[in-house]
């Protein structure tokens, strides 16, 4: 009883403090608003609503009634009128789209089938408490866009994935729609929210800030399926707050005068410009800040038709909100920090930049920096992208301060009905930026972000097999997403840390102390490897590597079965690509071999977790090995393992190795997920931090560099004994380098953009001069791969229990999710309310379908955990 008081008292106060009452006060009640929800339907006759217009089922069920009480919930936060969980926008007019049974599935066909119902009924807003990190889904990606080309505001849930990093859902992670993260009664974010960037870009270009805007999503109360209210959290209690919110601002302007001012770009303005920005998150966690229903309204009520560019200020002096920049200064000499905002057309749903945008600096210190710029030259729908390419130039090594001044850009759109003239609007981004001397090369490390290969598009499996409940590498790898704790702890450490999107050809070794290669999954051009050889061996550069498992034999168990193209799917590579390392590494003399090992060690005075990392099975005499007695998890080993427990000891593996080559150092460490904070168990930074001081300055631990790990004789496995490459995937299909160009793109140094790199000053056919808009594929995109032709398979998971994932895969979800929808060959399910608090939010992981029409049943891969 107290927790239910205590609830109620929480969603009375959620209307409040958003200033519903206010509006309520004035008239506005979301009259004449038509909302869509898409969910499991709506009962008639449910007491909480006065204002269902239309129900319409989808299914192929007969009955349009909601038996599983997430719509009814959902609706009751956007519409209720019972007094103990009062909705937003209570005279709003319900349109509930049923598109689950109650068995809890649902396909592709319904929701797209559904989307054209909404268009041609006119509706003004939809909330879609759904979301998965397939943007490359083209057909469902393809009808967002239209949706919002026609003039429908979509709000969306960011996702349940929270607190990892690059862990946005798609559609809620488009800039065509309004992503709604969660936060707490106490304006924290809600541990459960999902974070950014957005990974489009990745690995070329830069994420975009997402989520949108925050709002409350923990502990909200709703409508149960026939009466009464009930509890819940989840970023999909936070999408229909602000579904909510919007209805009501709708309902501020005129009905007549509604499609001439409203539309997705201008709703997003008003709540963007009028959201609170909190004092803890960053951008990437709170986007704009948390809605503010009073402080929008302003905006509408004296709203003209414009062009803006979110966010409108970039000061990166101020933390922790413009994090990671403000961690990092800029400084010459140095790869080009990107940021990518996004332009906002109130104007029109087609709008053009005219000209290249302009930096304008705000004194003769601003002359220092120079901007080259990629963006949307065509903005559809309703939005684009404007990406900064900073660099400070060589006369400011040594300068020290503050650079500020404006961005400005010229968007222009199609004149209005009744109106002659183009519509233009002069949008401005206001920078300011923090600049050091250029720093020595042994505190200068590059991050190799070019060699990742991410879901999507392809099927890249889970770094750890301990983890059942995530089986797809798909957080970016990235320096900013599930490496950002290690980003933190090397600023902390004094080290400035860049990005490399582009081939190993394509940066200066002299200007750095180590390459940094940790979990990667891409092949290499022979000229990389080449030059990464002449790198080490006589420019002195340092190299450290961090691999993860590949067996062949563990991959094929992995495989599973999709009903849509009736054929098995296995995963492209292993948790990285080791034959392709193998290669990069053989001119030293190293390599990796394909056992998973897994196990508990001790070093450098710290207890550390081996998490499915591979063994070194070459390295040359006189450096320096350490190895530790481990179980191998693989296939080839199980027999090994079998004979083991019987109490046979365990087998060393070799999982550290460190060596001088040339005027360079190495090191390589068999196991990244003591990095990555998507599932660590314990960190590994230490030995990080330890490693860089050899590889960068030569700096030896006693411990790493005792004599008894010194190899009198070198680690050699015979070549027919390395992991080899899978015959029967065709890698090119996700490949940046097999079968592909070289070429330096524009995250690169501006000198060489377009280039082969450094000594291979041969032009590419893809040249692109500095300052023009540069390698656009379109829909807002800053980036430069094209995956449209890549097949991708559903996931569809066989109950058996002698296969690899078998009903393991059903705990995709968290544990305190009982609302979210879990995956079951292949369709939408949603597992019963198991209690009155818990996680609200649908989602799907999707595989990307086959580009033609399907018949009404094709099962639509999506995998829920929102």
């Amino acid at each position: 009883m107290f927790l239910r008081c205590f609830c109620l008292w929480q969603r009375s106060q959620v209307t409040s403090m958003f200033g519903a009452k206010d509006l309520w006060a004035k008239g506005y009640t979301g009259a004449k608003v038509k909302m869509a929800i898409f969910d499991t339907g709506i009962r008639a006759d449910h007491p909480h609503f006065h204002n269902i217009k239309e129900r319409t089922n989808w299914t192929n069920e007969d009955t349009l009634n909601d038996n599983l009480g997430h719509g009814t919930f959902v609706a009751g936060v956007i519409a209720g009128v019972d007094a103990e969980c009062l909705g937003f926008a209570p005279d709003t007019e319900i349109y509930a789209f049923r598109v689950f049974t109650d068995a809890q599935v649902s396909y592709t066909s319904w929701f797209l089938d559904a989307f054209n119902y909404a268009i041609a009924t006119n509706m003004d807003v939809l909330n879609l408490s759904i979301g998965g990190p397939d943007y490359l889904d083209l057909p469902f990606v393809e009808k967002i866009w239209e949706i919002t080309a026609n003039n429908i505001i979509m709000v969306s849930a960011i996702g349940n994935d929270g607190p990892l990093y690059g862990t946005l859902n798609n559609p809620a992670d488009q800039s065509d729609v309004i992503g709604v993260g969660g936060i707490d009664y106490s304006d924290h974010i809600a541990s459960f929210s999902s974070r950014g960037m957005s990974t489009w870009e990745l690995p070329h270009g830069y994420g975009r800030v997402k989520p949108d805007i925050v709002a409350y999503g923990r502990d909200i109360m709703g409508s149960k399926i026939s009466a009464g209210c009930k509890s819940l959290s989840g970023t999909s209690v936070a999408s229909p707050v602000v579904a909510g919110v919007v209805c009501l601002l709708v309902s501020v302007i005129p009905e007549p005068d509604r499609k001439n001012i409203l539309n997705p770009a201008s709703m997003k303005q008003a709540l963007v410009e009028g959201a609170a920005k909190l004092s803890g998150p960053n951008m990437y966690e709170q986007g704009a800040g948390r809605v503010d229903l009073l402080k929008s309204y302003e905006i509408l009520k004296s709203y003209k038709p414009r062009a803006s560019i979110f966010p409108s200020v970039l000061d990166y002096t101020v933390c922790p909100y413009t994090w990671p920049f403000c961690r990092q200064p800029l400084y010459a000499g140095a790869m080009p920090v990107i940021f990518n905002a996004t332009i906002l057309n109130g104007m029109g749903v087609v709008g053009y930049v005219d000209s290249p945008p302009t930096w304008h600096p705000s004194d003769e210190e601003g002359n220092l920096l120079s901007i080259h710029f990629t963006y949307s030259e065509i903005i559809w729908p309703w939005t684009g992208y404007l990406a900064l390419h900073m660099q400070i130039k060589e006369e400011g090594a040594q300068f020290s301060g503050k650079i500020e001044g404006n961005v400005t850009l010229r968007v222009s759109s199609p004149p209005a009905h009744g109106e002659k003239d183009p519509r233009i609007s002069i949008c401005v981004l206001q920078l300011k930026l923090n600049v050091v001397p250029t720093p020595p090369r042994s505190k200068r490390i590059l991050w190799d972000q070019f060699h990742n290969i991410k879901y999507p598009p392809g099927y890249i499996p889970r770094d750890s097999l301990d983890v059942r409940n995530d089986i797809l590498d798909w957080h970016g790898d990235h320096l900013h997403t599930n490496f950002h704790i290690m980003f933190n702890m090397l600023r902390d450490a004094g080290y400035y840390v860049e990005t490399l999107g582009s081939p190993l050809t394509c940066f200066d070794a002299r200007q750095y102390g180590t390459l940094l290669l940790v979990d990667l999954e891409d092949e290499y051009f022979t000229e990389e490897i080449e030059k990464l050889r002449d790198d080490v061996v006589n420019t002195g550069l340092g190299l450290a590597v961090f691999s993860e498992w590949y067996n062949v034999d563990t991959m094929v168990k992995m495989r599973f079965f999709d009903d849509n193209t009736r054929s098995w799917w296995t995963p492209v590579t292993g948790g990285a690509n080791v034959p392709a390392l193998n290669d990069l590494l053989a001119p030293f003399g190293i390599a990796f071999g394909d056992k998973i090992l897994n196990g508990d060690f001790s070093l450098l005075g710290e207890q550390n977790r081996y998490a499915s990392g591979t063994d070194i099975v070459r390295f040359p005499r006189g450096g320096y090995v350490h190895s530790f007695p481990f179980l191998d998890s693989s296939e080839s080993g199980a027999t090994q393992n079998v004979l083991q427990a019987s109490g046979s000891t365990k087998a060393d593996s070799p999982i550290l190795g460190l060596t001088v080559m040339g005027e360079g150092r190495i090191a390589v460490y068999g196991d990244s997920n003591c990095l990555d904070s998507s599932h660590m168990v314990t960190n590994c930074f230490a030995l990080l931090r330890k490693l860089l001081d050899f590889t960068n300055e030569d700096v030896r631990d006693p411990e790493l560099f005792s004599d008894s790990n010194k190899q009198d004789s070198p680690l050699y496995e015979p070549d027919n004994q390395l992991p080899s490459r899978r015959t029967d995937v065709n890698f090119s299909a996700f490949s940046a380098i097999v079968g592909k160009e070289l070429i330096c793109r524009t995250d690169t140094r501006f000198e060489i953009w377009g280039t082969k790199g450094y000594n291979l000053q041969v032009r590419g056919r893809n040249r692109r001069l500095p300052g023009y808009p540069a390698i656009d594929l379109g829909r807002g995109l800053n980036s430069t791969s094209d995956a449209s032709n890549i097949r991708h398979p559903r996931l569809t998971v066989r109950s058996n229990k002698d296969d690899f994932l078998g009903n393991r895969y059903l705990g995709l979800f968290y544990g305190d999710e009982p609302d979210a929808p879990m995956l079951v060959g292949g369709h939408w399910l949603i597992p019963f309310v198991v209690a009155v608090t818990g996680i609200l939010l649908l989602s799907f992981w999707r595989i990307r379908q086959k580009r033609r029409r399907r018949r009404k049943g094709t099962s639509s891969g999506r995998l829920a955990n929102i």
